[in-house]
């Protein structure tokens, strides 16, 4: 007989119908202990996080007292607290490494060759824009003197004699961030090629960049003929130019030049028409390797009757201040060779009645190996403690001559003649653009030997004789030698004041800036 109510079922029956939740909970656990008991492997879903535990006791609980610890509470430091220096131990910190930093650039510096000093330093001479040059910069009247004297060269030299080829092809030995690039697109004859070499890796990626922006700029423009241009970073002096294709294509004869000492007959020619070496020839002079290095990357480059242009520093303006300065110093009366300033014309002046078309003979007492005149320094009887380096200049320029000369292993000349012709080093400061050892090259001796390698002179003068062909400071006319003479002039001076050199017929370069040009001399030569 079935129960009739609750009442009737067995107690534990009632319980589990009452507690459902209560038994499932029960037999969860049960299951859970069994699992734990068989195996030490959580399953998927077991908890992975360590139980919770209590949080620490306070360091002042006195439970801890009783547990033995009693160390103090360690204390929490805001991030970077641990390095803190005072600021005398900073500064003696920061003026150590600067410390080292010279040691170490002194090093490198003493040890690296002027190749690589100049290198360095024309890489990391800043870029500036051009606006900057034409306003702020201190030497802009310098800066725009030079890029006529330039241009001047390139308008009157790059014309080749007869009639002009189907394809004019350019070198420049020196090409630096590519500053001339503009002057050869606007040459009488532009260049279908124009091949850029430098040994400043950044500078040539800095010409590279010039001559982009120009094709930018000149895209579009019809009736305009475009210069193809390529750069390489290519030691000129001390490297063979045959290494780089492009210029073993247009043409180069790797034999130019003397051979056992004699010239060779009929020496092969290469294919540049026009050869440029700005304001770098007189780093070669460091030593004989390098000049004939130099003058044979020039030789075999150009045709028969191709021209080399050049512009660089001007031994006889050197000489004369030497002279002037250790006369000074010795009591000596100043000879007529150095005015008060210090300039001198080129031993082959035209008041001398020279004549810059016919190359003439090198000075018959000029000896290479014959050694200078000592200076009275270097004399037993006067042998004293050594002086400061010759130095002259003013607030845009500075040479400072070092007295003793250790790669000639002589001191610097009383009679101003630098034999042998290598290596006189002396260090040249120009604000804001050269700042960097450079070499004298004595012009007879630079000259006797372009002769061994077919290069015989054309044109030779200084910065101001190139400036008064022009225009005379008199009266701001300029000469009249023939009606073709004339008519070149009359371009140039046109040139000069585009160029900002001229204004109006009056000369706007400043003094100094043209003290400073008075140190260099551009020239011609040409390839017999």
């Amino acid at each position: 007989m079935a129960p009739s109510s609750t009442a009737d079922l067995p107690p534990s029956n009632v319980s589990e119908r009452r507690q459902p939740n209560e038994r499932k909970r029960k037999r969860g656990s049960a299951l859970s202990s069994n699992n734990s008991t068989r195996t030490s492997t959580p399953h998927a879903y077991s908890r992975r996080s360590p139980p919770r535990q209590a949080p620490p006791k306070p360091a002042d609980d006195p439970e801890n007292e009783e547990e033995g610890d009693r160390s103090p509470p360690r204390k929490l430091k805001r991030p970077g607290q641990g390095a803190r220096i005072s600021r005398e131990q900073f500064e003696a910190r920061r003026r150590g490494q600067e410390e080292e930093d010279r040691q170490r650039l002194a090093e490198k510096q003493q040890n690296a060759t002027n190749a690589e000093l100049a290198r360095d330093h024309y890489n990391n001479v800043e870029q500036r824009g051009r606006q900057w040059r034409q306003t702020d910069s201190k030497i802009k009247g310098l800066r725009n003197l030079n890029n006529w004297i330039k241009s001047t060269l390139i308008q009157k030299f790059s014309r080749p004699e007869g009639p002009p080829p189907e394809h004019y092809f350019v070198l420049d030995m020196a090409c630096g961030k590519g500053g001339d690039i503009g002057k050869w697109e606007k040459a009488p004859i532009v260049p279908a090629l124009y091949v850029g070499c430098d040994i400043a890796d950044i500078s040539i990626n800095q010409a590279r960049g010039r001559y982009d922006e120009a094709l930018r700029k000149n895209r579009g423009r019809h009736g305009r003929q475009t210069m193809q241009a390529e750069f390489y970073v290519q030691d000129t002096f001390g490297q063979p130019l045959s290494n780089i294709e492009t210029i073993r294509k247009v043409g180069f004869n790797p034999n130019a030049g003397p051979a056992s000492g004699v010239i060779q007959p009929g020496m092969m020619s290469g294919g540049f028409h026009c050869v440029s070496m700005m304001f770098a020839l007189h780093y070669s002079f460091e030593s004989e390797d390098l000049v004939r290095g130099m003058l044979k990357n020039v030789a075999g480059a150009l045709v028969k009757r191709g021209r080399f242009i050049a512009v660089m520093p001007n031994s006889d303006v050197i000489s004369a201040q030497v002279m002037k300065l250790l006369r000074a110093e010795s009591g000596a009366e100043p000879t007529k060779e150095g005015s008060e300033d210090g300039e001198v014309e080129p031993e082959d002046d035209d008041s001398d009645g020279w004549d810059p078309e016919k190359p003439s003979e090198p000075a018959d007492d000029w000896d290479p190996e014959k050694p200078s005149e000592p200076t009275p320094a270097a004399l037993p009887e006067n042998n004293t403690a050594p002086k400061a380096p010759l130095e002259w200049g003013n607030s845009l320029y500075t040479v400072r001559f070092p007295r003793d000369q250790p790669l000639t292993q002589r001191q610097l000349p009383a009679d101003g003649v630098f034999r042998p012709p290598y290596g006189w080093k002396y260090h040249y400061q120009l604000e804001e653009a050269v700042d960097v050892p450079e070499f004298v090259v004595p012009w007879e001796g630079f000259r006797a030997l372009a002769e061994e390698y077919g290069l015989e002179l054309m044109y030779r003068k200084g910065f101001k004789e190139v400036l008064k062909e022009v225009w005379d400071e008199g009266d701001g006319t300029f000469p009249v030698d023939g009606e073709g003479a004339q008519r070149e002039q009359e371009d140039l001076r046109a040139l000069a004041e585009r160029m900002g050199v001229l204004k109006g017929g009056s000369l706007e370069v400043g003094d100094q800036d043209m003290e400073a040009a008075g140190f260099y001399h551009a020239f011609c030569f040409y390839k017999t």
